[in-house]
C-alpha cells in the first residue's frame, strides 16, 4: 500500500463503514445498539471525525456481514494512529485553511491523480517564484510569513513526485491560457516552462496542452482535479476536488465521478497528444526569449 496518512485512511474507513452499513440494510441506530453506544459515535466514525474503536469495529463488521474484513481495518487503525500528517509542522501560523487538510492527506495517498487547469498551474508543478506571484495576488495574508509558509508547503507537496517506489501517475490537462499567462514576469515564466519540460521527461507524468483552437470544450464549470486510491482501498470511488477563492469541495458520489471522468477523458482527446504538447512548451519558450 502507498503513503498513507491518518487524513486518508479516516476518510476511507469513514466512506467504507457507512456503505456497509447500508448495504447490510441497517440504519445508524441499529449499529449503535449494537455496541451499545449513542448514534452520535457512529455519525462520527462516517463523516471521519474519529476512528473507530477495535472493538467496536469487529461488531460492527460482523453485524454488516464482512467479518473477513475485520483484520484490514484493524490494521489501517493502526496506521492511523502510529502515522501523522506531514504538513502539520507547516501551520505554526495557522495560515492552512482547515478545508483544505483534507485535501493534502489524499493527494499524500493517492495513486493516481488527473486534473484540468484553466487559471494557473497544478500545485505540483509550481516553482517558487511561480507559486509566490500566484499566491501574492491570490488570497490575501495579512502577513509575509504566512504568504511564505503557505509556498513552502506547496513546494513540500511536490516531493510525493520523488518518490521511488509509489510515485503517483499524474495526468494533467492545461490550458493554453495558462502557459501564456506570464505570471510573475518573462523571466519567472521561462524557468517555470522549462521546468515543465523537465517534469514531461518522467516516466509517470504526462502533460497535455488544450489549444485555443479546440473552441468550445464541454468544461465550462472550471478546472478540477481527479484522486484515485490505492486497489488496497476496495469499493473506494475515488474523489474530485474543486477549490474556489472560499472553499475546497469534495465529490465523492459515484454518478458525480462518472460525469466527472467522462469530462476528462472527452478532453483528453480534444487535447494535444503529449509529444506535441512538449513541442507547444518549447516554442512559447523560444517566443519569451525572442521578446
Amino acid at each position: 500500500m502507498g503513503t498513507l496518512t491518518p487524513t486518508a485512511v479516516k476518510r476511507y474507513i469513514a466512506l467504507e463503514m457507512k456503505r456497509l452499513r447500508e448495504a447490510a440494510g441497517c440504519d445508524r441506530a441499529a449499529a449503535a445498539d449494537r455496541i451499545g453506544k449513542a448514534t452520535t459515535v457512529i455519525a462520527h466514525v462516517e463523516t471521519s471525525r474519529n476512528l473507530p474503536a477495535p472493538a467496536d469495529l469487529e461488531l460492527l463488521l460482523n453485524l454488516y456481514g464482512v467479518p473477513d474484513r475485520i483484520p484490514f481495518f484493524l490494521d489501517l487503525i493502526k496506521r492511523a494512529k502510529r502515522g501523522r500528517d506531514w504538513w502539520i509542522s507547516f501551520n505554526k501560523n495557522k495560515s492552512v485553511p482547515e478545508w483544505f487538510n483534507l485535501y493534502l492527506g489524499l493527494e499524500t495517498g493517492a495513486e493516481k491523480i488527473s486534473s484540468i487547469d484553466f487559471v494557473v498551474l497544478p500545485g505540483l508543478f509550481q516553482i517558487r517564484d511561480y507559486a509566490l506571484a500566484v499566491m501574492r495576488e491570490g488570497r490575501k495574508y495579512p502577513k509575509e510569513v504566512e504568504l511564505n509558509a503557505m509556498v513552502d508547503l506547496r513546494m513540500a507537496r511536490q516531493e510525493i513526485l520523488d518518490r521511488v517506489e509509489d510515485a503517483p501517475q499524474i495526468w494533467a490537462i492545461l490550458d493554453e491560457g495558462v502557459l501564456r499567462r506570464q505570471t510573475g514576469g518573462p523571466a519567472v515564466m521561462r524557468a517555470q516552462l522549462q521546468h515543465l519540460l523537465e517534469l514531461i521527461e518522467r516516466p509517470k507524468i504526462d502533460i497535455q496542452v488544450l489549444p485555443f483552437s479546440v473552441g468550445a470544450h464541454g468544461a465550462s464549470d472550471g478546472s478540477f482535479i481527479i484522486l484515485d486510491y490505492p486497489t488496497e482501498f476496495d469499493g473506494d470511488p475515488g474523489t474530485v476536488y474543486v477549490e474556489n477563492r472560499r472553499e475546497g469541495i469534495y465529490y465523492e458520489n459515484a454518478e458525480d465521478l462518472r460525469d466527472v471522468r467522462n469530462t476528462f477523458e472527452r478532453l483528453q482527446m480534444k487535447a494535444e497528444r503529449p509529444e506535441v504538447s512538449r513541442q507547444f512548451i518549447h516554442d512559447l519558450i523560444k517566443d519569451i526569449d525572442e521578446h
